[in-house]
């Protein structure tokens, strides 16, 4: 109760379920709502591979860390972070290499709130409360220019969280702006709902998220692509969640690839 009180103090609205929450609800989490709670029950009516594609995406967000920690990356920028859980980037990477920095960032204070008491005494890890439609805000944080040396390649990691932004917030620029701001030989690791997959419920998914704090807009295999613009993607390009680079059973899963109406893709800034 004492931290549902302070979430509530900070000016978080628990009136309206908000995706941040909602996907700490499907990963098993302990830090959201009763809306939040009864919208996903309401999703999983319709969509009852949300919890699945929900794991599937955060075990690319592994692979991805891991990657690029391989490839020479200790410096990761995590937009919309959402709630940390077990698995985290700052837990991958910091298993792999301890001196890896990690900057989150998500506009939900609850996420926030909570990130700040999890990250307390990690001093290469740290988040900010800002809008990924507001890159000024971001990039241009205290915390970011504190923690990120952008004279150096970042891992820019933009997953599930695209497709929170509409046509008309132009996303393809918004992505521009995030670019220019990277040396090449940084990354982006990206994952984004397709709406070519016709999975069933996801016409569902579009319509009662619109009722949300964090409506949802599927994009084409097309449209994603281009949010890579600027960079180069690494094998095998743009597939499912559990399509790239899979290092066990479990990254699979049971058919995943062939139902998953998630994209993700990692490129290299040039």
């Amino acid at each position: 109760m004492t931290e549902l009180t302070s979430w509530l103090s900070a000016g978080v609205d628990d009136t309206l379920p908000c995706s941040a929450r909602m996907y700490d609800y499907l990963l098993g989490g302990g830090h959201n709502f009763a809306v939040d709670r009864e919208m996903i029950d309401k999703l999983l009516a319709v969509a009852p591979m949300l919890g699945r594609l929900a794991m599937l995406n955060r075990a690319f967000v592994r692979r991805a860390v891991l990657t690029l920690v391989e490839s020479g990356i200790r410096q990761f920028l995590d937009i919309g972070s959402c709630i940390p859980t077990i698995g985290n980037v700052h837990e991958v990477a910091q298993q792999a290499d301890p001196d890896s920095r990690v900057l989150y960032v998500d506009n939900d204070p609850a996420a926030v709130a909570h990130s700040e008491f999890a990250l307390a005494g990690n001093d290469r890890a740290t988040v900010i409360q800002a809008d990924l439609c507001d890159p000024g805000a971001v990039l241009d944080h205290p915390k970011t220019q504190q923690m990120l040396d952008f004279d150096a390649p970042v891992g820019l990691l933009m997953c599930k969280v695209v497709h929170l932004v509409a046509d008309t917030d132009d996303p393809v620029k918004l992505l521009a702006c995030y670019r220019e701001a990277l040396v090449p030989g940084s990354y982006l690791a990206l994952s984004h709902l397709n709406n070519d997959v016709k999975t069933g419920g996801m016409a569902a998914i579009v319509t009662l998220m619109k009722d949300s704090r964090s409506p949802i807009f599927p994009r084409t295999r097309e449209a994603i692509a281009d949010l890579f613009t600027g960079f180069e993607l690494l094998e095998p390009g743009l597939v499912s969640t559990a399509e790239w680079r899979p290092r066990s059973r479990v990254d699979v899963g049971d058919g995943a690839a062939v139902t998953d109406p998630v994209l993700a893709g990692v490129g290299v800034r040039y």
